[in-house]
């Protein structure tokens, strides 16, 4: 049995090899990398991560909108416990969710 693995694994090993010998499609990544290590003589440092401007003043209106927001739906909440159903909090959730997306979205790199 062990026999039969030993051959096995050396046909195996025989085909990859002559499968590489043949010109077998490589994956780009890999020869994209093969390339850098190549240039490892290049101390090519790392692009820069390019902030758009920010408008400061927006993202200041922007958030004190959403605290605004926010603090309103606890008692919003408590409406709805009592059996009431404020109509404008569904508005409120997807304008805090908007705002919030916004504002990550400026904040992060």
């Amino acid at each position: 049995m062990t026999t039969s693995i030993l051959l096995l694994t050396v046909m195996l090993s025989g085909s990859l090899v002559w499968g590489q010998a043949r010109g077998m499609p490589v994956h780009p990544g890999i020869r994209q990398a093969d390339q850098t290590e190549a240039q490892t003589d290049k101390n090519v440092p790392p692009p820069l991560y390019k902030r758009a401007n920010v408008d400061v003043a927006k993202l200041k209106h922007d958030a004190d909108e959403l605290a605004s927001l926010a603090q309103s739906i606890p008692n919003d909440v408590a409406a709805t416990g009592r059996g009431m159903l404020p109509k404008d909090l569904d508005d409120k959730l997807r304008r805090i969710e908007k705002l919030a997306k916004h504002l990550r979205g400026n904040l992060t790199p």
